[in-house]
């Protein structure tokens, strides 16, 4: 068995673990119950938020790419996104979709633009996802646990330092001056090339995708709210500004389209606030339906298009 084949299998076995412990200790016929009186209606308003967002993130991506001078449509990034929300949805990974826009996106621009632009717009969400929720932090703080408080502390702050270390450029430049010729941002290698697409975005068009990305982000968590209240979590809004931040992050662990991670990390997070844990589970898995059911849209568009490729040939 290669490399690959052991680490998707390792995914694999994460998510079914991770998914087999949590029924086994909280019990699969109580999670099932919660599901079974879902409130449908804020599951559908969630669903089309999740759609609009789509619309949302391919009007940030065009900035960037506007930004590096390149010429592709809205309407094709729109389309990527789309596709790329299959992905994440099915690939061992809850990125996986990025790198399929960034492989797709070559056949309209150059390889560093492409693969420049779609690690821009990652990090721009993530950056403003952190910024929000140490923003929101102070006023919730006398209702969280210590726990939890240290541990947003601990991950939005580092990942605020290492984006801006990041975007703003001269410091990492500097270092890979230390480096070794494939692995140095200043010569004219491949990850030189694709950090000059980060870096060459401008200000202008950086600072406009962090305010889409403010939009975003704030549909995001009404999302993961109206998540918890299709089964019933009695937790107020303010709490997901804190929340959210955290369960993006979770997709960075191995698994297959988050799911079981993301069970888990709901339950980590919601049961000290008072959430029973099955609704904690149930939170989780909606969330994740929400995203299975527009990466199934994803792959039908994904399969049409290559049908009416291949019969163009």
């Amino acid at each position: 068995m290669n490399k690959k084949r052991r680490l998707n299998l390792l995914r694999v076995l994460v998510s079914g673990g991770i998914l087999a412990i949590l029924f086994w200790r909280i019990g699969l016929g109580e999670t099932l119950a919660v599901l079974r009186g879902a409130d449908l209606r804020y599951w559908l308003i969630a669903l089309a938020l999740f759609l609009f967002s789509l619309l949302v993130r391919a009007w940030r991506w065009l900035v960037l790419i506007r930004g590096l001078g390149a010429a592709v449509n809205f309407g094709r990034l729109l389309k990527l996104y789309f596709v790329g929300s299959f992905f994440n949805a099915f690939l061992p990974s809850s990125f996986g979709g990025d790198v399929v826009r960034a492989i797709e996106l070559t056949q309209d621009t150059d390889r560093s633009a492409a693969v420049g632009t779609v690690l821009v717009d990652r990090m721009t969400g993530l950056l403003t996802l952190f910024a929000m929720g140490l923003t929101v932090l102070p006023f919730m703080a006398d209702h969280l646990p210590l726990e939890l408080i240290l541990v947003l502390v601990g991950v939005a702050g580092s990942g605020l330092i290492a984006g801006v270390l990041i975007l703003e450029g001269r410091f990492l430049k500097h270092v890979g001056d230390w480096l070794p010729p494939p692995l140095s941002l200043t010569n004219q290698g491949p990850l030189a090339k694709i950090y000059a697409a980060v870096t060459g975005c401008g200000r202008c068009a950086i600072l406009q995708a962090c305010a889409i990305s403010l939009f975003f982000n704030v549909i995001n968590v009404l999302i993961n709210w109206l998540c918890g209240q299709t089964v019933g979590a009695q937790t107020g809004l303010g709490h997901f500004f804190i929340i959210t931040p955290l369960l993006s992050v979770s997709g960075l662990i191995p698994s297959i389209g988050g799911w079981g991670v993301r069970e888990a990390i709901s339950t980590a997070l919601l049961a000290p606030l008072g959430v029973d844990e099955n609704v904690a589970v149930a939170l989780g898995l909606v969330v994740g339906s929400v995203h299975l059911a527009v990466g199934l849209g994803g792959g039908v568009i994904y399969a049409l298009e290559g049908w009416l490729g291949l019969r163009d040939r």
